[in-house]
C-alpha cells in the first residue's frame, strides 16, 4: 500500500505595510511575514481541540461565540482579555499558552523587509515589499514541503478589498511565473491550489491566531539580529517566547538565518 502522502498548510500573518512613501517613518519602516507550517490531520487531531480549551479555560469561550486570540488585544488586555490585567491569572496564562506552543509540532518561517534600505537600492526597481516578502517565503515553504516529501496550500486572515485582492495577484504571479530559484513547475507541484485562502478573523482558525502570536515575536527576533533595534527584553515571557521560536524556525544545512528568518534586501 502506497504510504498517504501529508499535506501542510502554511498560515501567514503580516506585520506593517507594504506602503514604501511611508518607509521614512521609523515606526513603518519595517514590514515582515511569518508563517506557520502546521500538518491539516494535526491541526484537527490536537491543534484548534487544545487551543479552543485554553480559550474556554481562561476567557470562557464558546462556540458561539469563540474568543479569537489577537496578539494586540491581549497586550493591552482589551476585551475579552480584561481578566489579563490580574497578574496571577496573566502569569498562568502565559505558562500555559508557552507550554502549548512549545509541545505543538509546527515550523515557523519569518521574512523582514527593510523598506527604506529598499528604496534606496532599487529607485528604478521598486517590487511590492509585500509581493517580495511573499516570494520569499513561499520558496522556503516549498522547500520544506519538498524535505518532507509533502504537498500544501496557504492561507491568510482577511485584511478585506484592495488588500485582499492584492494577496491574491501576488500569489497567483508566483503560481504562474515563478522565480528565480524555483519554477512555476515546482511551485505546481508542491502546492495543491493555484488560490490562496483568505478567512476571515470570526473564522477562529487556530493556525491563524497562532501565526498572529508568534509575527511579532519573530520580526522582533530579526531586528535584534540585524542590529536594526536593541534587545530591550525586560520580562521573562518575552525570553521564553525568544527560546521558544529558536527551536521552531524552519533550518536547513543546520542553519536557520536565510532559512527560517530572512532579512530583506
Amino acid at each position: 500500500m502506497a504510504e498517504t502522502i501529508k499535506k501542510y498548510r502554511l498560515y501567514i500573518d503580516e506585520t506593517g505595510n507594504s506602503d514604501l512613501e511611508s518607509s521614512d517613518n521609523p515606526n513603518h519602516r519595517f514590514l515582515s511575514l511569518s508563517g506557520i507550517a502546521i500538518e491539516l490531520e494535526y491541526v484537527q487531531s490536537t491543534v484548534s481541540p487544545k487551543l479552543e480549551e485554553l480559550k474556554r479555560d481562561f476567557f470562557h469561550s464558546h462556540p458561539d461565540e469563540p474568543v479569537i486570540l489577537h496578539r494586540k488585544d491581549m497586550v493591552n488586555q482589551r476585551h475579552p482579555f480584561g481578566c489579563l490585567s490580574d497578574k496571577t491569572i496573566r502569569m498562568k496564562f502565559d505558562n500555559a499558552l508557552l507550554d502549548l506552543l512549545q509541545n505543538f509540532d509546527f515550523t515557523i518561517f519569518s521574512v523582514l523587509v527593510d523598506k527604506r534600505e529598499y528604496k534606496q537600492l532599487y529607485s528604478t526597481w521598486q517590487y511590492d515589499p509585500y509581493h517580495y516578502c511573499l516570494m520569499i517565503l513561499i520558496e522556503r515553504y516549498v522547500r520544506f514541503l519538498g524535505d518532507k516529501q509533502s504537498k500544501g496550500d496557504v492561507m491568510v486572515e482577511s485584511r478585506g478589498g484592495k488588500d485582499d485582492r492584492r494577496l491574491k495577484d501576488s500569489f497567483e504571479r508566483l503560481m504562474q511565473k515563478g522565480t528565480d530559484y524555483i519554477s512555476s513547475e515546482e511551485f505546481l507541484s508542491r502546492l495543491t491550489s493555484r488560490q490562496l485562502k483568505v478567512k476571515a478573523k470570526a473564522s477562529n482558525i487556530a493556525g491563524l491566531q497562532i501565526a498572529d502570536l508568534l509575527a511579532h515575536p519573530s520580526r522582533r527576533e530579526i531586528l535584534i539580529e540585524e542590529k536594526l533595534i536593541q534587545d530591550q527584553r525586560e520580562d521573562i515571557f518575552s525570553t521564553q517566547i525568544s527560546a521558544l521560536l529558536q527551536s521552531k524556525y524552519y533550518q536547513k544545512y543546520g542553519r536557520i538565518k536565510g532559512y527560517g528568518k530572512k532579512k530583506l534586501p
